[in-house]
């Protein structure tokens, strides 16, 4: 059975990566197309788009042509995930006068305007001195990087610049190499900012030799193209496996996108088992052809990656999740909960906030409800007013109650 779908073209869709060329073979079907991916993923709109033809078709997908399950063809080489390029950010979302802390592929980074340089430099996010993150940090006013910890400062090149606490008249130690900070090859392509995900001296000069997947068309005046960003809390390869499966957008997209009727079903969105990476075609029942290139994708990520993403030698599995900002800095359950003090004041600021609100309330019923002519015109208008007033300061309020007693968010670099 034929379908037409519409989708934006191979330009207009970019999410960020299987990343720029790889070295080993990609599952080869009819309709493949190759894109960037990560958790983090741009979706890019251009005016101009074009049509996705995909064959999907309701008889058995017993034979699938063209897959990396051929030993033969590969000697059973692996995918190295860490020689790509792969994008950070769109630079609209990026803010120049602060450092911007991103994680890709495992690896925390930290992404800076150099003003020296002209161009965003991209480092491991960690002060060589006490591994504090420079994301915290600051810009100087000489444009380095600063450390917030104890005030270490860096150059576009990672070469540590200024250490506070050493003596001017001792041993320059913030020229030894320990002092420097770790630097990864970055550039800005398309309007965004790609790195490549090793501070090896070995790949400095990568951009010489190999360049991110450029495509024209984001910087073609004649097309339009918004970014935006979306974390997605789920795994690399359930991401993978959605974007092949052009059948499931009638059903789990119905409503959202513009989809072209269909007389016959296709698939169905399914839910994802917790039967491990290993027996994934034992525990899913994939018949048709419109699953062969999630069948592809999965032999190929089996056969070159062991059914998973290389995230490196990251400890995560050992340690506790990171808890948000909001949990991290809390004031209610580390101090107000234990504070006496607090406790009052609390309790008697949210009494006010609610008193002012009833009189705001209150205020413009009486005027809603007082006849034409009881009430003069400069009573009516200060009684508004007063309702006003009463409203705003009840917000305002609000705010310094949750800014004191809950939560009050902290950003070294505009200090």
């Amino acid at each position: 059975m034929e379908a037409l779908i519409s989708l934006p073209s191979s330009h207009s869709f970019h999410l960020s990566a299987l990343p720029s060329k790889p070295p080993h073979p990609l599952p080869s079907l009819p309709f493949h197309r190759h894109h960037s991916i990560k958790t983090h993923h741009r979706i890019f709109s251009p005016t101009k788009t074009t049509r996705l033809n995909a064959q999907l078709s309701s008889s058995p997908a017993t034979t699938i042509t063209g897959l990396p399950g051929a030993e033969a063809r590969t000697g059973g080489e692996k995918f190295n995930w860490f020689a790509h390029w792969y994008p950070l950010a769109p630079v609209c979302d990026l803010d120049k006068r602060a450092p911007n802390a991103k994680t890709v592929m495992g690896l925390d980074v930290v992404i800076w305007w150099d003003r020296h340089e002209g161009r965003w430099q991209v480092f491991d996010d960690r002060c060589p001195h006490r591994l504090a993150p420079l994301s915290e940090g600051r810009v100087d006013p000489w444009g380095r990087l600063q450390c917030v910890y104890h005030g270490w400062c860096f150059d576009g090149n990672g070469s540590c610049k200024y250490i506070p606490q050493a003596p001017p008249n001792g041993p320059p130690v913030h020229t030894f190499n320990k002092a420097c900070a770790a630097v990864y090859p970055s550039v800005e392509q398309n309007k965004i900012v790609w790195f490549w995900p090793s501070t090896d001296p070995e790949y400095k000069d990568i951009l010489m030799k190999q360049k991110p997947p450029y495509i024209p068309e984001l910087d073609d005046p004649s097309y339009t193209s918004p970014m935006g960003t979306r974390d997605l809390p789920y795994g690399y390869e359930v991401l993978i496996e959605n974007l092949m499966d052009p059948a499931h957008v009638r059903y789990a997209h119905r409503g959202i996108m513009r989809i072209p009727k269909r007389e016959v079903p296709g698939r169905y969105e399914r839910k994802i088992a917790k039967v491990g990476p290993s027996n994934w075609q034992k525990s899913c029942f994939v018949p048709t052809k419109s699953d062969a290139m999630v069948v592809a994708f999965r032999n190929w990520l089996r056969k070159y990656s062991n059914n998973q993403v290389d995230w490196g030698t990251l400890p995560t599995a050992h340690l506790p999740p990171t808890p948000p900002k909001e949990q991290l800095m809390d004031r209610y359950w580390s101090h107000v909960v234990q504070c006496g003090s607090c406790r009052v004041a609390l309790k008697g600021l949210r009494k006010l906030e609610v008193f002012l609100q009833v009189i705001s309330i209150a205020s413009i019923g009486i005027v809603a409800a007082s006849k034409q002519g009881l009430m003069s015109t400069i009573t009516r208008t200060a009684v508004v007013s007063a309702a006003v007033l009463c409203f705003l300061a009840s917000r305002w309020l609000s705010h310094f109650i949750y800014k004191n007693f809950y939560f009050h968010d902290y950003s070294h670099a505009f200090r």
